[in-house]
């Protein structure tokens, strides 16, 4: 794959990603774990997977908001594929490639594991869903480290450093939240900060690996001014 084009392909996958999103949060017919008269989609209430449901919680078939969800999910998968294309940006140092293989790799599965979560369900394949939603996270640290890693000894512009960075440690405290947050689904109250947890940690992460997109840009014009 042209490196060009593979970082592009990263880059419009997570916009897209945020767009799709959006577009199932308007067709979502209503309802949460708690409360199936909720009218619509709740910012506060309602998690992302909730947009993937065959059904929504106020029980009517979620057709439309499934279907972008879905559809969202398999365009990021692209994302994780392109990704593999990156290591060559960095084949003019073995160490740096080797670090950017593994972080490639390692961010390729996360990808596969993040679409998969809309192709399963939450009402149909609860456990599943579960699975590659957690995991998609869990993987998202290694591999960012790796390319931080890949990066920082590229010399490239720290502001790039600073974002990825930031998606690194992100990722790290939504996972550990994972573990010693509440329940939603048992305990009502804890239903929000989970909410605005899941949200907040995937539009960050969207939005920082649309921007070190760039740090590949500008690690590809160094390489090709040598």
């Amino acid at each position: 794959m042209n490196l060009f084009l593979a970082i592009n392909v990263i880059r419009y996958s997570s916009i897209f990603f945020i767009f799709g999103v959006l577009v199932a949060m308007f067709f979502y017919p209503g309802g949460n774990i708690h409360d199936p008269n909720q009218l619509g989609y709740s910012f506060t209430s309602n998690f992302l997977s909730d947009l993937g449901g065959y059904e929504s919680h106020s029980g009517e078939v979620n057709f439309l908001s499934s279907t972008f969800f879905a559809l969202s999910l398999s365009v990021f998968a692209l994302a994780g594929i392109a990704f593999l294309s990156i290591p060559l940006i960095f084949d003019d140092d073995k160490i740096n490639f080797y670090f950017s293989l593994f972080g490639a790799i390692l961010f390729f599965i996360g990808a596969i594991f993040f679409s998969a979560v809309g192709f399963t369900p939450y009402d149909l394949y609860f456990e599943e869903h579960v699975f590659f939603a957690k995991n998609s996270f869990r993987l998202m640290i290694p591999a960012s480290f790796f390319i931080l890693v890949a990066l920082i000894r590229s010399k490239i512009s720290k502001y790039y450093l600073y974002i990825i960075s930031l998606f690194l440690v992100s990722t790290i405290l939504y996972v550990i939240y994972l573990n010693v947050g509440g329940n939603p689904i048992e305990n009502k109250d804890d239903l929000i900060p989970n909410v605005i947890a899941q949200k907040l940690i995937v539009f960050v992460s969207m939005i920082c690996i649309f921007l070190v997109t760039f740090a590949f840009s500008e690690k590809l014009k160094q390489k090709q001014l040598i």
